[in-house]
């Protein structure tokens, strides 16, 4: 099995722990830009869910040591944008990280809630993966100038109704302004 298969095994360990905790779950970053069509160098697999509490995401990495993982916690304060990373090695495979997007401090993250609601199902293997325009309005979140182009060179590939459909959600998100920069080049 090569690394990215082993990968994505861990993957689908991680997300049925998610799974038999209710917590929803995607694929994110560049592993679901890879899915739309723009394939590009990454380390690890990002997988997105909205874990409520400290406890709770706690909870989750205690169970994933259990099964006889590498996890490391990151928790969220009020300052952060997030609600917490956990960071998941396997000898063999790359990193898995679980982004939540429901800061206990903050609440959910719109963008991120609504990818985790839009995603499409079944995607990669069994995952779901985020759509074309929840991936878009994800990068713009995240911010930066890498993220800017990832967004572009993610359109580019898309049937010509993608950009506009992108748009739709990023302007519901409080991103519109945020796409059209980086449509514009600014």
């Amino acid at each position: 099995m090569t690394r990215a298969e082993r990968t994505l095994v861990l993957a689908h360990r991680v997300a049925t722990h998610l799974a038999n905790r209710a917590f929803p779950c995607c694929v994110i970053g560049a592993a679901a830009l890879a899915v739309h069509a723009y394939a590009r160098a990454t380390h690890d697999l990002d997988l997105a869910t909205l874990v409520r509490t400290d406890r709770e995401l706690d909870d989750l990495a205690e169970a994933l040591r259990a099964s006889g993982l590498d996890v490391h916690v990151a928790h969220a304060d009020a300052g952060d944008a997030l609600g917490g990373v956990i960071s998941i090695d396997e000898e063999g495979s790359n990193p898995v990280q679980v982004v939540n997007f429901f800061n206990p401090w903050n609440g959910w993250v719109p963008a991120g809630k609504a990818a985790l609601d839009h995603a499409l199902p079944s995607a990669l293997g069994d995952l779901a993966v985020a759509d074309v325009p929840h991936l878009v309005a994800l990068k713009l979140y995240a911010g930066g100038r890498k993220s800017q182009l990832d967004v572009l060179e993610l359109l580019a590939r898309q049937p010509p109704q993608a950009t506009a459909e992108a748009q739709a959600v990023c302007d519901a998100l409080g991103l519109g302004e945020a796409l059209r920069a980086a449509l514009e080049g600014r």
